[in-house]
């Protein structure tokens, strides 16, 4: 089995990114000549995704004219968070209410996707299906992050995720997700940690380790060290 469907968070305001985002969404900022949303979507076509649901809110226009000025190989449906802001978890549900598949791709254009991922989630998606899982994140060790600053999310033992005292692995962006998982939350802003937290309290957050360099716009700081 695989993954035929992907969703795109871009709907968030990027505050830690001001004053480049104080006009221009996050996900359109450019880094080596290409936008991080078209570098997300670039490396969801080498994946072979073959559909994508983006959603938008803040500056939301630019991103619709975004990928109405593309030509992208694949379907792509931009889907409206409506008039407010509805968070990771919520605009997730959102998405995936737009969706006909149980297990979707929900990925964040803030990391720079190369091809050193590909195996990893190719990796990730089977352990998914094989123990047939309905969650899994991809996470790296704190060693491998072009940012060092922070400490990790989490700590994980035999793909089960913890949270301990220390954690040494932070997450990519980047979960394969069923959508059992969310159907009963309302449709208003809540953070994806949510759904984690539940999960982690009944040792059933999953997550598989990709060995490359992780590099992730945090913040301003990391945009001139990055990306000029």
């Amino acid at each position: 089995m695989k993954i035929k469907t992907a969703l795109i968070l871009c709907a968030g305001f990027g505050k830690r990114v001001q004053p480049i985002t104080d006009s221009l969404p996050k996900p359109l900022i450019v880094y080596k000549n290409e936008t991080l949303l078209e570098n997300t979507i670039n490396f969801l076509i080498k994946i072979k995704i073959e559909k994508i649901k983006i959603n938008v809110f803040y500056l939301k226009e630019k991103i619709i004219d975004f990928i109405d000025s593309k030509n992208f190989p694949l379907n792509i449906e931009i889907v409206d968070d409506g008039e407010t802001i509805l968070g990771t978890g919520g605009g997730t549900l959102n998405l995936i209410n737009k969706s006909n598949e149980n297990d979707v791709l929900v990925i964040n254009p803030d990391t720079i996707w190369d091809d050193s991922y590909i195996n990893s989630i190719d990796t990730m998606q089977k352990i998914y299906f094989e123990r047939k899982m309905k969650n899994i994140l991809l996470i790296v060790n704190n060693s491998t992050c072009f940012d060092k600053r922070f400490n990790g999310d989490f700590e994980i033992k035999n793909n089960v995720l913890l949270k301990e005292k220390i954690n040494n692995f932070k997450y990519t962006g980047c979960q394969i997700f069923n959508k059992e998982l969310i159907l009963h939350k309302k449709l208003n802003y809540f953070p994806m940690s949510e759904i984690w937290d539940a999960l982690l309290r009944e040792s059933k957050l999953y997550g598989y380790e990709h060995k490359g360099e992780f590099k992730h716009l945090t913040d301003f700081e990391i945009y001139e060290k990055l990306f000029i």
